[in-house]
């Protein structure tokens, strides 16, 4: 007569996934130690430095300013909604590709920057940014 275990008997089974783990470390390791390994071929040069620099041509961005008032400065001149469009107009008319940004005062209304907003859209400029500044902190 045989007597059984009161365990029940397993087979012996390989676990993989413990060896994909390790294979992936190994992987790992050895692609940082490649890219370490891998000397920079460079030539050391001096490179001349410029002892003055020039703008050679004046962009064709156009910028325009809102202040608190709510009034479109172009190039430090006061404009009208009207002739802001018209110079607008004229200027795309040059240049299809035209660039627009605009900047606000610190104290201008959200509504007065978004009618010039309109405005240069409605001219039919699409390439619109809006230039800001951040506020300097003071020194202690």
């Amino acid at each position: 007569m045989t007597i059984g275990s009161p365990l029940p008997h397993k087979k012996a089974r390989i676990e993989i996934i413990p060896l994909i783990d390790i294979m992936f470390f190994l992987l790992a390791s050895f692609m940082m130690v490649s890219v370490t390994m891998i000397r920079l071929q460079s030539i050391k040069m001096d490179l001349p430095t410029a002892t003055q620099a020039k703008r050679d041509f004046k962009p064709l961005i156009i910028n325009l300013q809102v202040d608190k008032q709510g009034e479109v400065w172009i190039e430090k001149e006061k404009k009208t909604y009207a002739e802001v469009s018209a110079y607008l107009s004229n200027r795309l008319a040059l240049e299809t590709n035209l660039p627009v940004y605009i900047s606000g005062d610190k104290d201008a209304t959200h509504g007065s920057v978004i009618a010039v907003l309109d405005l240069v859209r409605r001219v039919g400029i699409q390439k619109v940014s809006f230039a800001i500044s951040f506020p300097e902190t003071k020194k202690k």
